[in-house]
């Protein structure tokens, strides 16, 4: 009976060929302006619905669900007296069932229909952004520290974006065929998925950066084992019974919270693992790839593993003289303190022109020193621009280069250097301005809201040291109005930028407007939220059918 409802699936999938709807556009970011009473009443109605209880989180292996297993907890990193979560972690015997649900659910998952496939995560993003909008809102506010409108961003907008536009990606890829066909031939080429399983390692700073990693790979017909962030577990496992609702399948998709190591061990030893899909650390990228690149020495694989990976930045904003100060000014601000620095493309070093120094020094102390860091709950701090950082070690990290930096001739505190962790991880964005522009507080990234400062005078001196000074290549920003000096730092600093921003901040990448990803130690740039990303999940087969039929082995010139 089961075959007969696969083959009846297939046949029913030949009927005809569908289009996907054509005019896919970004969701619309809901501003939560003082007027919008409404979403407030909502969202509040949501944060009290989290706060009352804690959410019981399981493992999900082939659509089972699994409860009794070692516990722990995730907390408000702005309140951490506040449990919001209590979750399951796996062992390694449920890392191997995750993979054999995989496997399992592959069979009929990479002869479903793309419509079908599509209609899945299309119904998704439409639950996302209306049924599900406040819900998703506040499982990321409490659980990841966010202000409402970073998360209307990260888990409503960009989350529905990612579902909406990877399926009109994926249609102009599976129509990417041969141009041509010789006489009495048809060339075409298939777009398979990967022949084992994609294994996904999510962070906790995007709940929608979750979302891409395990939808993109299964979206184009592969079967995923997903191990989310233990900081963001709530958000992701809201958004993942959100594609349950809307019709994935069991075993598609295996949600397995649990120690880091043992899991990724587990997965990599297993020969039927195909692809990693990752955001996180430089540091435990590299580790991966290279228990990656010793397994597959040995033959460990059955094919070669597919790399794709997002990880650290040490982004720069470079202000020329001819800059409007104000609006460079209140776009570092942006770009260095929105979701307290923690974003991979957040501003965390800025070059500016010794001529307006001055003037953009005073607005960006005087903006900065506005600031106060307050945690979210239903009652109080909704209307707050920073929150917390996420757990003590990013604490512990920045209260440590904060309390350097008076002891550093080369550093001055400009503002800020205030950290507080009695209720919740509370870091004021500091602003440090250094003498010597290859300062340590240059190179590395801290994550956090510390912004390094370092004045120039000479411009062709200055961009050599930008290009080199970091091993990172993720963004960066020019702020000029002469167009020379744009045209000047857009060439020298190619390939210091996946993504380059002129008279922008160095965050906000957008779904179908702008593709992200950067190169050296940043990732591996294939460019999340665009159709190459898409191409990493499929292995292609070129087809070519013959209809002529030769009545000799033998070709012209082998005629005497």
């Amino acid at each position: 009976m089961r075959s007969f409802l696969l083959l009846h699936r297939r046949g029913v999938a030949q009927l005809a060929y569908f289009q996907t709807p054509k005019h896919v556009t970004n969701e619309i970011v809901k501003p939560f302006a003082k007027h919008d009473q409404l979403d407030w009443d909502l969202l509040k109605s949501e944060l009290f619905s989290f706060s009352d209880t804690t959410t019981k989180i399981p493992l999900v292996i082939g659509g089972k669900e699994y409860y009794n297993r070692d516990l722990k907890t995730q907390v408000n990193p702005g309140n951490h007296k506040q449990v919001i979560a209590e979750y399951a972690t796996a062992t390694e015997k449920d890392v191997r069932e995750a993979i054999d649900a995989a496997q399992t659910a592959k069979k009929d998952w990479l002869n479903t229909s793309f419509d079908d496939r599509a209609a899945i995560f299309y119904k998704a993003a439409d639950l996302i952004s209306t049924k599900y909008r406040h819900r998703m809102l506040a499982a990321t506010i409490l659980g990841q520290g966010k202000n409402v409108y970073q998360a209307e961003i990260d888990a409503v907008a960009e989350l529905a974006d990612f579902f909406r536009f990877n399926i009109k990606y994926a249609h102009q890829l599976y129509n990417t065929q041969p141009p041509e066909s010789s006489n009495g031939v048809w060339n075409r080429v298939e777009y398979r998925p990967l022949e084992g399983f994609v294994y996904a390692v999510t962070p906790f700073n995007f709940t929608a950066i979750a979302a891409n990693l395990v939808g993109a790979p299964a979206l184009m017909g592969n079967t995923v084992v997903w191990k989310p962030s233990q900081y963001a577990v709530l958000s992701n496992y809201t958004m993942f019974q959100i594609l349950r609702e809307a019709g994935l399948p069991e075993g598609v998709i295996n949600f397995i919270p649990g120690d880091p190591e043992m899991i990724t061990n587990s997965v990599l030893a297993d020969k039927n693992f195909n692809a990693l899909h990752f955001t996180g650390s430089t540091q435990v990228f590299g580790d991966i790839w290279a228990k990656i690149a010793n397994n597959t020495a040995q033959g460990k694989y059955r094919d070669f593993p597919r790399i794709v990976g997002e990880t650290g930045g040490k982004n720069f904003h470079l202000v020329d003289k001819s800059a409007n100060v104000s609006h460079a000014v209140l776009s570092t601000i942006r770009g260095a303190f929105e979701y307290q620095g923690q974003k991979c493309s957040a501003t965390s070093r800025l070059y500016v022109d010794a001529e307006i120094w001055p003037e953009f020094k005073k607005q960006l102390v005087q903006h900065t020193n506005e600031i106060v860091p307050t945690n979210t709950s239903a009652t109080n701090g909704l209307h707050r621009f920073m929150g917390p950082v996420i757990h003590k070690n990013s604490f512990d990290k920045l209260s440590a280069a904060i309390d350097s930096i008076k002891d550093d001739s080369e550093l001055e505190l400009l503002c800020g250097g205030l950290a507080n962790a009695s209720e919740g991880y509370f870091v004021k964005p500091t602003i440090v301005q250094t003498s010597n522009p290859v300062h340590s507080f240059m190179t590395t990234e801290f994550f956090g809201p510390l912004l390094t400062v370092y004045v120039y005078e000479d411009l062709d001196q200055i961009l050599p040291q930008i290009d080199s000074a970091t091993k990172y290549g993720l963004t960066g920003s020019v702020f000029a109005s002469d167009r020379k000096i744009i045209r000047k730092v857009q060439e020298e600093l190619r390939y210091s930028a996946g993504n380059f921003y002129i008279n922008d901040k160095s965050t906000g990448a957008v779904v179908g407007q702008q593709p992200f990803g950067g190169s050296r130690m940043s990732g591996t740039n294939d460019k999340a939220g665009s159709a190459s990303i898409l191409s990493r999940f499929v292995t292609p087969r070129a087809i070519k059918e013959n209809f002529y039929e030769i009545s000799d082995y033998r070709y012209p010139s082998n005629y005497e």
